[in-house]
């Protein structure tokens, strides 16, 4: 992805409703919520919990979780409170990003709680953040539906999600310029074969409104109709 924004800092990585952001904006945007968790202490194979809307800021706080060297842990802000709080015993991150938006929905959190909406990220440094990752290092982590017991966490390292990467460029010819979408759950591990490749290919990543959920699927089938797609992935009900 900092490859891709340095050499076409001014394309366009990401669309939504009316707001864009180009590959160098968003790089230096995930770089001042790098540095913030650099500076509360994330290192490496640690985890970082994530509860935001759809949006700009959800890709934005993973790319800076995942830059500080940390592993995400998605929160979705939809889910019951019982989960949420649930997801954050079982996975101890050392840090929480949110919003001031799902405020209200956030369970009561002893580590480090940080907005991304505050204007002081503003003061961060938008440069790359020099952290080694090694392959084995943790990419994130992702909790099952727990329908036969409470959930439980699967932990994907870098080199599987790497390993995700090149084969879906390759398989879905996404490049450069491409139109692709994400309109997967927060906490489904699907949002990372929609968001991870784009990012990496220099694509243009399209997601829907925040409030156009996948049980809504004539509103999200208009809305995809609505956008200039190459590759999107669409629930069974819909195809």
């Amino acid at each position: 992805f900092e490859a891709r924004a340095a050499e076409r800092p001014n394309a366009v990585a990401l669309v939504f409703e009316e707001q864009t952001l180009s590959y160098g904006e968003l790089n230096a945007c995930a770089n001042q919520v790098a540095h913030r968790l650099l500076a509360h202490g994330v290192r490496p194979d640690d985890r970082v919990a994530i509860c935001v809307e759809r949006g700009p800021a959800m890709i934005i706080g993973l790319l800076g979780i995942l830059k500080s060297g940390a592993g995400y842990v998605p929160l979705d802000p939809t889910y019951p409170l019982e989960r949420l709080v649930y997801i954050l015993s079982d996975s101890a991150p050392v840090a929480l990003l949110s919003q001031q938006s799902v405020q209200q929905t956030l369970p009561v959190c002893e580590v480090p709680l940080i907005y991304l909406d505050d204007a002081d990220l503003q003061d961060e440094s938008v440069c790359n953040p020099q952290v080694p990752v090694k392959p084995a290092d943790l990419a994130y982590v992702i909790y099952t539906s727990g329908s036969t017991g409470q959930p439980k966490g699967v932990m994907v390292e870098h080199c599987t999600l790497v390993n995700l990467v090149h084969w879906h460029c390759q398989a879905f010819a996404l490049q450069a310029g491409s139109h692709t979408a994400s309109v997967a759950g927060f906490g489904f591990d699907a949002m990372a074969w929609e968001v991870w490749p784009a990012l990496c290919a220099g694509a243009v990543l399209h997601l829907p409104p925040a409030e156009i959920g996948n049980e809504q699927l004539d509103v999200l089938l208009d809305w995809w109709l609505a956008q200039p797609l190459q590759v999107a992935f669409l629930p069974t009900p819909v195809a």
